[in-house]
């Protein structure tokens, strides 16, 4: 009867620590699309990872703090935004499931952080320190060519943004987001996207009723 119990109890702490395990498995995929890590290159990235829980509206990065960590996100939504002087946000970047946010600059040149990383919705969100970055980019050469597309992606969604904010008017800035990004449309706030078209909520607003008059 002692042996039945202690073979319980023991099967009963083995399933609690298969539950309690972080499933890293998302990241992983999302790396898989830029570079095929081996087996035990995946063990030590893993070994690198941490798991966290985000309430909505709290913040991971702000103004005047180094950015430490790099931050995937498993589920959940996003936005990186500065504040003018003026008090109005601008915001610079969302990410949603499946995508990555964060203060670049602060992240790579180990300076204060410009812009506020919130979250908009209850998250989930893997990070990694910088400190462990530069290790997997010493012992995974394959690790800085992930990074490097990375980067290239960022700098090309900058660049199309900048066009689209000088030559696109703010209704075909609208109908281009609402295109490419239909999900967002879904997710986030009124006043984060028209805070991330560069217009006013009203204005957006204004453009939204119109349209929606106009399919009547």
């Amino acid at each position: 009867m002692a042996i039945a119990k202690f073979v319980l109890v023991n099967a009963k702490i083995k399933l609690s620590i298969l539950e309690n395990t972080p499933d890293f498995s998302s990241i992983l995929h999302h790396i898989a699309k830029h570079i095929t890590l081996t087996e035990p290159e995946k063990e030590l990235f893993i070994s690198m990872l941490r798991l966290k829980k985000v309430k909505r509206k709290q913040l991971i990065e702000q103004p005047g703090f180094v950015s430490t960590h790099r931050t995937y996100v498993v589920e959940g939504a996003f936005r990186a935004y500065l504040v003018s002087p003026d008090g109005q946000e601008h915001t610079l970047s969302l990410a949603v499931d499946d995508g990555m946010i964060g203060d670049p600059g602060s992240f790579l040149l180990q300076e204060p952080a410009t812009l506020f990383v919130e979250a908009i919705e209850a998250s989930t969100i893997i990070q990694w320190s910088y400190e462990n970055e530069q290790l997997l980019l010493e012992k995974i050469p394959q690790f800085s060519l992930a990074m490097m597309r990375r980067a290239q992606q960022i700098a090309v969604t900058i660049q199309r943004r900048v066009i689209a904010q000088l030559s696109l008017s703010a209704e075909e800035r609208y109908d281009e987001f609402a295109q490419n990004h239909p999900l967002l449309l879904q997710r986030i706030p009124l006043y984060i996207i028209a805070s991330y078209l560069g217009m006013s909520r009203e204005f957006l607003s204004k453009i939204r009723k119109q349209k929606t008059t106009l399919k009547k």
